[in-house]
């Protein structure tokens, strides 16, 4: 688990306006929320922030400056055109406590001879305490037959963590590989027949 300290001032103008001046300044607004307290606005330092966001599921030590407080990022809201970060909601955790989170699937091995691996689960929700999620879980192909798959239920997860995903849903799936005409596909087209010129009716005068 990945535990990221950065530091946090809070903030008490709003608006568009008030965001669009903090990101001038290279800060982040975000909002702090969890435990039944009243939720916390916050300013936090922008390059540090998108840092820190890279690790999926990343705990954040805010330095509130006279107290520390652990959150994780529950959205992260981007510009649409340019990507860079806009806002950031973030939870209260506490050390010990559990909470659901999603951790990207990573596979390992090579796919077998003829086969194509397929992705139907990229993430797995589980249940882990907040200071030790991991940041990927592992999903081992070696020996998977064509037509052969791995269930959620059969992947091992860290220790003290839960399975939250429906244990029957299929995560990886190994199909048969195209061969080179279904790659190709039927791209022929049938041929036009000739056109003939139609005689010219004549006919017979009496």
């Amino acid at each position: 688990m990945s535990e990221v300290r950065i530091s946090a001032e809070p903030r008490d103008k709003f608006g568009k306006g008030a965001a669009r001046q903090l990101r001038r300044d290279g800060k982040i607004p975000a909002v702090l929320y969890g435990h039944q307290e009243e939720a916390v606005h916050l300013a936090l330092p922008e390059h540090e922030l998108f840092l820190a966001l890279k690790t999926p599921n990343v705990l954040l030590n805010l330095d509130l400056g006279n107290r520390q407080q652990l959150a994780l990022p529950k959205a992260v809201q981007k510009d649409p055109v340019r990507r860079t970060i806009e806002h950031v909601d973030l939870l209260l955790v506490r050390r010990g406590e559990k909470v659901t989170v999603e951790v990207p699937v990573v596979t390992v091995g090579d796919v077998v001879a003829g086969g194509l691996l397929e992705h139907t689960l990229t993430a797995l929700s589980i249940e882990a305490e907040a200071t030790n999620i991991p940041g990927s879980i592992e999903v081992s192909i070696e020996g998977i037959e064509v037509g052969g798959h791995v269930l959620a239920k059969e992947i091992t997860l860290p220790r003290g963590a839960v399975l939250v995903t429906d244990p029957e849903h299929v995560v990886v799936h190994v199909l048969p590989s195209p061969t080179a005409e279904q790659m190709a596909g039927d791209t022929g087209e049938a041929e036009a027949p000739e056109a003939t010129a139609a005689e010219p009716e004549t006919t017979e005068e009496g």
